[in-house]
């Protein structure tokens, strides 16, 4: 028998029993959406917060103030990093650009609207460390800082929630009463794990620490952001920075470090690994619903064969081998499989992105994965399932066939 025999000898024989087949084929197609809509959802997360920490950079390096801790309990709440430390490590070799970072919630009050943003006082070179882009104006400079200037540059969604104009450069507004001129709104980013990057109010750190907040430690911070050179070494330029930091806070051997240095290359290595690990538990419990139609196939071939029994019989009679009666019955699961799984990854790739797109907001990356596990499963699961029903039938006496009723 030629291929072209054998396909249309199976179509024959899975469209005779349109029912029984409709229901094995939508195991499989289950089966197969799931498989491809796990993978999308693991590779949509997985490039979601892949691309909130790249847009840092893997060269950046945060160091958070951390009180000291004796036998894993905190011996109090100082304030650890300073902005002289800040300074210190901005004149390491291979550090691009540094920040000292003061976090803060502020009421910003626009005309007759208001607005609960977040406050950030920094450095100029919070815009390099962040990587952030400009729409309107421009970033203020060190003399800003040194002169404790109340200028301001606000991100997009601040200014769309205050009613703000397109561009809100030279408008004023006020934080606890204190006016303050805008002189450059950022891009629009997008929210991420660590919050809106949008929604917030940058300002120099001087500002915020004496004239808005009134510290009596007016050059503690809670936070250094830093950029390194390309093609620095970050474990190396950590060692360095510890090493600095320990020497001014004066630590000796046997205490523990009063900061903590969270290197984003690392994190974002941790977070591909965790990703991974979801993406393939996702798999694994869609891959259930895979095994259960190829069960349903197995049950359908059975009962063809049961059914078929006097069919065989007069094949083999009239010559047809062992070989002949395998390949037709693993052609015919084969075939269900590929159709199922055929129908399964056209279903599973439109539900994921049209619900991804149209319903989430998200773009979906599109893969070779779902293609590959469809064919795939329509051989691997096909054959495996079909096997096991093609050798029953091989196997049967054409004498004992032949009296089948």
């Amino acid at each position: 028998m030629t291929f072209n025999d054998i396909l249309k000898e199976s179509w024959l024989s899975i469209s005779g029993n349109k029912i029984r087949s409709f229901l094995t084929v939508l195991g499989i197609i289950i089966g197969v959406m799931a498989v491809v809509i796990m993978v999308a959802v693991g590779e949509t997360v997985s490039k979601q917060i892949s691309d909130q920490f790249s847009s840092l950079g893997t060269n950046t390096i945060m160091i958070r103030a951390g009180a000291a801790q004796s036998a894993g309990v905190r011996t109090g709440n100082r304030q650890t990093l300073t902005i002289q430390d800040a300074e210190f490590i901005g004149q390491l070799p291979d550090v691009a650009a540094f920040s000292p970072i003061q976090n803060s919630a502020a009421q910003v009050i626009y005309g007759n609207q208001n607005w609960a943003s977040s406050m950030v006082g920094a450095y100029p070179g919070y815009e390099q460390v962040q990587n952030l882009e400009m729409e309107y104006g421009t970033f203020f400079n060190q003399s800003a800082v040194r002169n404790g200037s109340t200028y301001a540059i606000i991100g997009p969604k601040t200014a769309k929630e205050l009613n703000m104009p397109e561009n809100p450069v030279g408008e004023i507004i006020r934080v606890q009463n204190m006016p303050f001129t805008i002189i450059g709104m950022t891009k629009e980013r997008g929210d991420s794990t660590m919050g809106s990057q949008d929604d917030m109010v940058i300002i120099p750190v001087t500002t915020l620490k004496k004239r808005l907040q009134g510290s009596r430690f007016p050059n503690s911070v809670n936070m250094i952001a830093l950029k390194l050179n390309e093609g620095a070494d970050n474990n190396l330029a950590i060692e360095q920075i510890t090493a600095l930091l320990r020497d001014r806070h004066k630590l000796s051997d046997d205490e523990a470090d009063d900061f903590q240095i969270m290197d984003m290359k690392q994190v974002m290595e941790a977070m591909d690994t965790v990703t991974g690990y979801m993406t393939m538990l996702l798999v694994a419990i869609a891959a259930v619903s895979l095994l259960v139609g190829s069960i349903g196939i197995m049950n359908m071939m059975l009962v063809s064969v049961a059914e078929r029994t006097r069919e065989i019989g007069i094949r083999k009679a009239i010559g047809a081998r062992e070989r002949h009666i395998i390949i037709q019955f693993l052609s015919e699961a084969i075939l269900i499989s590929f159709i199922g799984s055929m129908v399964g990854l056209i279903f599973g790739v439109g539900l994921s992105q049209g619900i991804g797109r149209f319903i989430m907001g998200y773009n979906v990356p599109f893969s070779a994965w779902p293609v590959v596990v469809s064919v795939t499963v329509a051989v691997v699961v096909g054959l495996a399932s079909g096997v096991m029903p093609a050798m029953k039938a091989a196997k049967l006496n054409p004498i004992d066939s032949l009296r089948y009723e």
